[in-house]
């Protein structure tokens, strides 16, 4: 069985006033919270081992998601008193994830990209000490960040290239490579993209399918709205 984990524990401030009573991956998307499109997303692809990280208003998401038995997952939480930014977060979990590859998404993406297409791949890391240690799905440059994250040469990541994507919030990851950051510490993860890139260790793929980072008010509006009319949303409609 394959594990994954969902990254819930933002503010979402640019989502308020909703998030003042709702943490983001709670609100409602086509009569759904975000987040149960990923459970079920992940679930379909085989990955029914999930944990979750929460923060702001943690008691919503225990109430509403409970163990996950009504989804066919097994939900482990891992609780911040303070968000802790992503690596932070991630190397606190460790303790609830297994070694080796995990599957980790953000609660707030709307996509219908096929989690079940990095099955292989897992398990590639899981076999291959010289296969690359994190996988990133990027995707087209949406409005709000046009100059991109990182480049692909080939199907490795890299820092610069004459076309820049955005990192879509999906990835692959020892998690070998949480293991020396301290637990309950703040520590971001684009400092340890930048060496593990330097290194050789990350590789990636583009996906061109329905995406959308949801993270203000009207962009909830539009996915609700393109939910309800039967349509994919695009990254480039975000």
């Amino acid at each position: 069985m394959f594990a994954a984990m969902i990254l819930a524990a933002g503010r979402g401030e640019r989502m308020r006033p909703l998030t003042d009573t709702t943490p983001k991956p709670l609100l409602l998307a086509g009569g759904k919270p975000l987040i149960v499109w990923q459970i079920e997303a992940l679930a379909r692809a085989g990955f029914r081992d999930i944990v979750v990280n929460a923060s702001h208003l943690a008691s919503h998401f225990v109430a509403a998601l409970g163990a996950g038995a009504s989804f066919g997952v097994s939900l482990k939480w891992s609780i911040e008193p303070e968000a802790l930014e992503t690596a932070g977060g991630i190397a606190t979990a460790l303790p609830l994830l297994p070694l080796g590859p995990v599957l980790i998404v953000s609660g707030d993406i709307w996509t219908d990209y096929d989690y079940a297409q990095l099955r292989d791949r897992a398990m590639r890391m899981a076999k291959e000490p010289a296969s690359p240690r994190a996988h990133l799905v990027m995707v087209d440059n949406p409005p709000y960040h046009p100059r991109g994250d990182f480049a692909l040469d080939g199907d490795r990541i890299a820092r610069e290239g004459s076309v820049l994507l955005t990192f879509g919030n999906i990835g692959l990851y020892d998690t070998a490579l949480f293991q020396t950051i301290a637990r309950g510490v703040k520590h971001k993860l684009l400092p340890l993209y930048h060496a593990w890139i330097a290194g050789g260790l990350v590789s990636g793929e583009r996906f061109t399918g329905a995406w959308a980072n949801v993270g203000t008010p009207a962009d909830l509006a539009a996915l609700n709205a393109s939910i309800a009319n039967g349509q994919w949303l695009t990254n480039s409609k975000a």
